[in-house]
């Protein structure tokens, strides 16, 4: 199937001031209602990763959690979980960050990844960087590589992409908004 940006951007519903005013919230659930667009979607990442070293698949709570298990399950790979703070069970190690709304703390669980490893971060998208960024420290304490930081949509307007390749962290967007488009 080929990827169509258009199909896959429309179905990306602009939310006004949510979760607080002036924020104009990206809400990729009405993928998940069009069979197509989440096709595209998956065979996308699917073709993108399907020759790549990446040895383990890394969620980003939670969001990242609905595309990053199905490309795990199509790739063969592990999947690990980076959830927030206090939602893990077994021995974590955790990192904090500044969001686009506040502090917040995500973990993973110290035995995911082994020296060597090459971790594909996934999320619904980059904004701030902010989760993207934690979880980059996170896997690099553990002795591992970041191939790169995936989402379905960037808003590059507020620098995190920059940011995460600023940090050596290569990223990889199917779409991308302004702040001010719907």
């Amino acid at each position: 199937m080929i990827f169509d940006e258009f199909a896959v951007k429309s179905c990306i519903r602009p939310v006004k001031d949510f979760p607080k005013k002036g924020v104009i919230f990206r809400d990729i659930t009405p993928i998940f209602l069009n069979p197509k667009a989440l096709r595209m979607v998956v065979d996308c990442f699917v073709q993108r990763y399907m020759d790549s070293p990446i040895t383990h698949i890394g969620a980003l709570d939670a969001r990242g959690f609905l595309i990053g298990s199905t490309l795990a399950y199509e790739l063969n790979k592990p999947l690990v979980l980076f959830r927030k703070k206090g939602k893990l069970p077994a021995n974590v190690i955790a990192e904090s960050y500044e969001t686009e709304y506040g502090q917040s703390t995500i973990e993973i669980q110290a035995d995911s990844l082994q020296p060597g490893d090459q971790m594909l971060l996934l999320d619904d998208l980059i904004a701030t960087g902010g989760t993207f960024l934690a979880a980059a420290r996170l896997v690099r304490r553990l002795g591992a590589q970041v191939y790169e930081a995936a989402a379905i949509v960037d808003l590059p307007e507020l620098n995190g992409s920059k940011l995460l390749q600023e940090m050596d962290v290569p990223t990889y967007c199917l779409t991308a908004f302004t702040l001010d488009e719907y």
